[in-house]
């Protein structure tokens, strides 16, 4: 009978550890014990919620969003146990913690070494592990543990050591506000939790007796904590009083604060400023009314960047109330984003300062309104350039909205400008004597770039620094590129060959090329060659074609290195002229 008896237990210990590294749960697994209760479990469960048990090697990972609901909800009815049975906490207080704290959770996960029941282990590490109570009760509380970590006192372990936190957190809650909110006022004013027994229903009150319902007052704490510091907030009482006035309901600007934070010192301000702009009460009560976000969006911070953008550009008091009561639905915050990327997209075209400000003064609400396509895309999307596209925009500053972000933007009408430089490119070559249709006369319409109409301007001064015609139109033919040059750069560089380095002017007819190379090219070279012959490496001047069209490498091999010095001096030269 004796080695009966051990035969059915070796066979039930077997069977038991097979089940359990199977995952699966014997029937007298349906009851689980937690705490000192038992909790029954659905029959039809027991499988599926044990192939979950791997699960929670996942949660001490840190994966605790991979945990299994039911998992979950044994772990946290275990942390509820604890708190209000062990530590006396008020069941409310327990429940909420223990539900809405999934950090501290998972942190316990991390700790817990779990063995068969969920349940049974995290009670076991709690009977043997006392936890920090401040974690779950400010994580529940809205926070996260980067921001409650420096709210946590020092010598303190235990919420009820805390006498004076618990009876103002339960204040609030008794007020009407909720739980998972009251994180906020923590991080703001802190101090509110310190008040004596007494002190915050009597500050709540003061502000009651106003005539604020304990809905509003409670909606209000929350955006903005620190009117329950000090005596009842001026500007905020102020603020109301100038709503009321004219005619704003409550009940909108809790809508539209939600639960964002707000500086009532700003929003007074704010008010003064739309006075002096010339706004009317009635008149200011309807734009608030209509765009609230104009107020309240930043405690009207967002508006002023508007205002303060407009009388940059030149707005008048008189345009910008206009302007205002004009406003869009659209959101502030949106709005100014649209007219300062407006702003510098006619900035990147490369308009003028004065010109962008007549555009933001006389269509505001267009600039405002639209969100453009990014400058590069609309340059390829409108096959034109910066020079046309300032132009366009000056005479159709309407089309801009056809520019915005979701829309088919199509190529903008052709103006003839670039047929019109093409025949007078032609022209001026045929002038010349360039043939028509030959080779030659195709190679230089390719090369010259810019617009007909400077050619002649640009032939013409070379001509009046006392070169011949033909000899200035045998230069063109040989390279086409040196017209590509501005009038005043075309001057300067003459100026530096004959007063600077003191070459005569028909140098140019041998070597056309000149006029497209960079004076700090031209100067380098030749300080670096003069230097070569104050110290015996060259024997006199080479040809300024010599010394200039050769490539950098081929300058460097062929005259830099034929001094052991020449390498550095060449770095030198290069630092002092290239950056003047």
């Amino acid at each position: 009978m004796i080695h009966l008896q051990k035969f059915r237990t070796s066979i039930r210990r077997w069977v038991s550890s097979n089940l359990f590294e199977n995952h699966f749960r014997s029937s007298e697994a349906r009851f689980q014990r937690i705490g000192s209760s038992y909790i029954a479990q659905n029959p039809r469960r027991s499988y599926r919620r044990e192939k979950n048990v791997d699960e929670t090697s996942l949660a001490c990972d840190g994966n605790v969003h991979r945990v299994s609901p039911d998992i979950r909800r044994e772990a946290q009815a275990a942390i509820l146990e604890y708190l209000h049975s062990t530590r006396n906490l008020q069941y409310t207080d327990a429940e909420h913690m223990s539900k809405n704290s999934p950090y501290f959770l998972q942190k316990i996960f991390k700790k817990t070494k779990i063995e068969g029941n969920i349940g049974q282990s995290f009670v076991r590490y709690l009977r043997y592990h006392p936890i920090n109570e401040f974690e779950p009760f400010f994580e529940s509380a809205g926070l996260k543990p980067c921001e409650y970590n420096p709210l946590l006192p020092r010598n303190l372990m235990f919420l009820s050591d805390d006498n004076l936190l618990l009876d103002n957190y339960h204040v609030l809650c008794n007020y009407g506000i909720e739980r998972n909110k009251i994180g906020k006022i923590f991080k703001e004013a802190m101090e509110v939790f310190q008040y004596d027994f007494g002190v915050l229903p009597s500050k709540l009150r003061a502000y009651e007796e106003l005539g604020f319902s304990q809905s509003f007052i409670g909606k209000f704490i929350v955006c903005s904590p620190q009117l329950l510091i000090g005596n009842v907030n001026v500007e905020f009482v102020k603020v109301i009083d100038i709503l009321k006035n004219m005619g704003i309901e409550f009940s909108l600007i809790e809508e539209h604060l939600g639960w964002n934070s707000c500086n009532w010192s700003k929003i007074f301000s704010f008010l003064s400023l739309f006075r002096q702009i010339g706004f009317g009460e009635k008149q200011l009560g309807g734009v608030i009314r209509q765009h609230p976000g104009l107020l309240l969006d930043g405690s009207g911070d967002r508006a002023l960047t508007l205002i303060g953008l407009l009388l940059k550009f030149g707005c008048t008091m008189n345009e910008t109330r206009s302007m205002l009561l004009q406003f869009p639905q659209i959101q502030v915050a949106t709005f100014v984003l649209n007219l300062r990327q407006c702003v510098q997209f006619l900035h990147e075209i490369k308009m003028d300062v004065e010109k962008i400000g007549i555009i933001v003064r006389s269509h505001p609400i267009l600039l405002g309104s639209c969100t453009l396509k990014k400058t590069n895309s609309l340059f390829v999307l409108l096959n034109a350039g910066k020079k046309r596209l300032c132009k366009y925009i000056q005479e159709n500053p309407q089309e801009i909205k056809k520019w915005a972000l979701g829309t088919r933007v199509r190529q903008l009408p052709s103006s003839g400008e670039k047929e019109r430089s093409k025949m007078l490119k032609f022209k001026f070559l045929l002038n010349l004597g360039f043939v028509e249709n030959s080779k030659e006369m195709e190679k230089a319409l390719k090369l010259i770039r810019g617009s007909g109409g400077d050619l002649q301007e640009r032939f013409d001064c070379i001509v009046k620094v006392g070169l011949d015609r033909k000899d200035v139109c045998e230069m063109i033919r040989v390279y086409p590129q040196i017209l590509n040059q501005t009038k005043g750069a075309i001057e300067t560089k003459i100026d530096f060959l004959v007063n600077g380095l003191g070459y005569p002017i028909s140098s140019l007819v041998i070597f056309p090329s000149y006029l497209y190379f960079t004076v700090q090219r031209i100067k380098l070279r030749l300080s670096m060659f003069s230097w070569l012959i104050d110290q015996g490496a060259a024997e006199s001047m080479l040809a300024l074609s010599t010394l200039i069209s050769c490539s950098h490498k081929v300058f460097v091999q062929r005259y830099v290195n034929r001094h052991p010095a020449g390498p550095q001096i060449w770095q030198n030269l290069k630092k002092e002229i290239c950056t003047n």
